[in-house]
């Protein structure tokens, strides 16, 4: 897990994407790969995945439920009950990526009803609000392209939920033209919004009267980005562990590109979204966007296309944990190192929750090593043993995301 400290890179330009253009771009850039793979797919040129495929979409769409309480039917109220929905759907899609066969109706038939549901819904909407619409569309500037974007997803979503809900209408090469169309707007959307935040500035609401009698399901949930992601990514683990325990009994199948792709596409998105990567935060500079990005297509391709990058992406995703866990023990331990050989006067008490942290983060990165070895010696590590490791992972970055959200706010 990527450690809290920021360290500076050469003089570059810091790009403040937020989460909803990141997210926003993954899933065009997920749109765009699929486009392009799909004409050699339908040639046979190509391997194709669809659980994984459709699995990765599902879990794209669900982060951003979970992160900001946008549905594909819209914006809501980001209430517990809400994010547990999320997670749900997340879990669905985990599924789809990590075991091939045994979702795929079910997961082909939710990402074609998000799809055509959720853009009929949206347009529906928009041309209720057709004054307001035409309005924006006279005024030169963001306000007219966040309008003709927000128009052409909303089309294009419709058109893709049909295609995937009744295949047979179409052809792969239209297909692959209608995905090649939503990656486009969706890249037009993202930059729009990512231009419309930097000229309309949001402006933190005061937060309203606490109402003690709704129930937990109906209360907001004030979860920081970190922590939702943190959240998110404990779920993964964990659920993936649970699903290796079958695994390695022989009486579940298992995709090893599926699960390296989603794990690429969430870091991925930590890179973008917040600079975090396995061996601590940056600025998120032109470089750290190009490795996000190149991360992302990696992610993609593995989930879409089986049996190509599979022992590189292993062997990548294994020098990332090795080096992720390594590098912030030496960064935490060689201060307290140097403190050792020339104590102070007065020794400084640690507070308790910073102690918490510290352990919990230490852990983490113990567990990370594990995790790196594992994968770079797939044969000499038990796939048990995997699954506890990768469980003792899911598990602390749920602790973590509790002992951050009990830690008072900086802001």
């Amino acid at each position: 897990m990527a450690e809290h400290n920021t360290h500076d890179t050469a003089p570059d330009k810091e790009f403040d994407f937020t989460i909803e253009a990141v997210i926003l771009l993954v899933l065009s850039a997920f749109m765009l790969i699929f486009g392009m793979l799909l004409f050699a797919i339908h040639t046979g040129a190509l391997p194709y995945t669809p659980d994984s495929t459709y699995g990765l979409f599902l879990v794209i769409v669900s982060l951003q439920v979970i992160t900001m309480g946008k549905t594909p039917f819209g914006d809501v109220r980001r209430s517990w009950f809400v994010i547990i929905i999320g997670i749900a759907a997340a879990v669905i899609g985990m599924g789809a990526c990590f075991v091939p066969g045994t979702l795929s109706a079910i997961v082909r038939v939710l990402v074609g009803v998000i799809l055509a549901a959720g853009g009929a819904v949206l347009l529906i909407r928009l041309f209720l609000r057709r004054e307001k619409a035409a309005a924006w569309l006279k005024i030169p500037g963001i306000l007219r392209h966040i309008t003709l974007s927000s128009a052409l997803v909303y089309i294009m979503a419709f058109l893709l939920g049909l295609v995937t809900l009744l295949p047979a209408i179409t052809t792969d090469t239209l297909t692959a033209i209608l995905l090649l169309t939503d990656g486009a707007s969706l890249l037009y959307l993202a930059w729009s919004i990512w231009t419309l935040e930097k000229v309309y500035p949001k402006r933190l609401e005061p937060a309203g009267p606490k109402r003690s009698h709704r129930s937990f399901l109906s209360r907001d949930a004030p979860l920081p980005l970190t922590t939702a992601i943190l959240i998110f990514v404990g779920v993964l683990l964990a659920f993936l562990a649970v699903l290796l325990v079958p695994v390695n009994l022989g009486t579940l199948p298992f995709s090893p590109d599926g699960q390296l792709g989603l794990l690429l596409v969430i870091m991925a998105i930590q890179v973008l979204a917040m600079g975090e990567t396995p061996v601590g935060q940056f600025r998120r500079s032109r470089a750290l966007v190009l490795l996000g990005l190149a991360f992302a297509a990696l992610g993609i391709f593995s989930c879409i296309v089986p049996g190509i990058l599979t022992d590189n992406l292993r062997v990548m995703l294994g020098l990332l944990n090795l080096a992720g866990g390594i590098i912030p023990l030496l960064l935490r331990f060689y201060p307290l190192l140097q403190q050792m050989r020339n104590p102070p006067a007065v020794p400084v008490p640690i507070p308790r929750p910073l102690k918490n942290l510290l352990i919990t983060q230490t852990m983490l990165n113990c567990v990370g090593i594990l995790f790196g070895v594992s994968m770079l010696l797939p044969g000499v590590i038990p796939g048990m043993v995997t699954a506890a490791i990768l469980f003792c992972n899911g598990l602390l970055l749920l602790v973590l995301a509790y002992i951050l959200s009990a830690l008072p706010s900086s802001g």
